[in-house]
């Protein structure tokens, strides 16, 4: 299975749309920041303009998107999975969108505790699976995936607590655009993909569904 990430698209779908042309995926993720703001409108146009490859696309929104997203994400040709989980050709595969506080007040932010309630829900939903993948757009603190050009850690402390406890497979994110790159907490591997709209993404490719060892990951410029 080979399965294609991206995070913080910002409007911006281009290089995305063009790349889909030439590079066909099993499986789109998307790990939030569809919109710069907003409106939701516009994030559903993006997704169902992604959608026309007819590859399924499983979403998160991201905390530049607006709040009434979520709603509009379940009109679209996408799959939501904000708070919810899918099993996919024996992987399961759940998520939760927005970010921990930032400096900035931006639409879809949540209290540390908020985030660590609706990860751990959604994380119920698929423990039973022998591949696992969290979908957050925000990166686990204290990570490659969550490092400021200052050195800085800004990911969520809640997120990590998380993957520590339940030691999903495969962790996708993203939020921290500086921040591309792959990390691991215990048997977790986490990745951010960096921003589409600087023209980047990360491939996932699971050989075997019952065999966490069969996975590769790499970050690509698209």
């Amino acid at each position: 299975m080979k399965i294609l990430n991206v995070s913080d698209i910002h409007s911006d779908h281009k290089n995305l749309m063009e790349h889909l042309k030439h590079n066909p995926a099993d499986l789109i993720i998307i790990t939030g920041d569809i919109t710069q703001f907003g409106p939701a409108e516009l994030g559903v146009e993006i997704l169902n303009d992604i959608c026309t490859f007819n590859i399924p696309v499983l979403v998160i929104p991201g905390n530049c998107d607006p709040e009434d997203i979520y709603g509009k994400i379940d009109n679209s040709r996408a799959i939501n999975v904000h708070g919810r989980s899918q099993v996919i050709n024996g992987i399961g595969i759940c998520g939760f969108g927005g970010s921990n506080p930032t400096p900035f007040n931006t639409p879809l932010e949540f209290e540390e505790v908020q985030l660590y309630e609706g990860v751990s829900k959604a994380m119920e939903g698929v423990s039973h699976e022998q591949i696992t993948i969290l979908l957050t757009h925000a990166p686990p603190y204290g990570t490659k995936t969550d490092t400021l050009p200052s050195g800085e850690h800004a990911g969520s402390t809640s997120i990590r607590k998380i993957i520590e406890e339940y030691q999903p497979t495969l962790n996708l994110c993203g939020h921290i655009h500086e921040s591309r790159g792959i990390d691991q907490i215990g048997k977790t591997l986490t990745a951010n993909p960096g921003d589409l709209s600087s023209g980047y993404g990360c491939l996932i490719y699971i050989e075997d569904p019952e065999d966490p060892d069969s996975i590769k990951i790499e970050i690509i410029k698209l």
